[in-house]
């Protein structure tokens, strides 16, 4: 098990973030295409899920493995929202929210960012 450092997994959603920010930009660019299909990634969620990070206990008093795993949650699929007549499945309001999920997790990340570069001043002060 290699130990999770979270300057990474922060640099790897923000990579993830610019990838889905890609996609829906190509699907508003093609929102009058005959035919077009919406795009999209998949879920920074299940990519990290894949990973196998856990935490462990690096003193005897931390919580270690032997708590209960997290239950998983159920997730439903959203509905599709209106085909149009030329087969176009965009729909740009859909997009216009994808876009605006994408902007709030990057200041989510950025706000993380700063506050772990606070502390690591915080530490090293004297």
């Amino acid at each position: 098990m290699e130990p999770v450092f979270l300057n990474k997994l922060v640099s790897q959603n923000n990579e993830w973030l610019s990838v889905r920010q890609a996609a829906i930009a190509e699907n508003i660019a093609n929102a009058n295409t005959p035919g077009f299909g919406t795009k999209d990634v998949e879920p920074f969620t299940s990519v990290i899920s894949k990973s196998q990070l856990a935490m462990t206990a690096t003193h005897g008093s931390h919580l270690g493995q032997t708590m209960e795993a997290a239950r998983a949650s159920d997730v439903e699929k959203a509905d599709s929202w209106s085909v149009s007549h030329s087969g176009n499945s965009v729909s740009l309001e859909q997009e216009l929210m994808k876009a605006g999920e994408v902007a709030r997790d990057h200041s989510l990340n950025a706000s993380i960012a700063k506050s772990f570069h606070k502390m690591y001043l915080a530490a090293v002060k004297p």
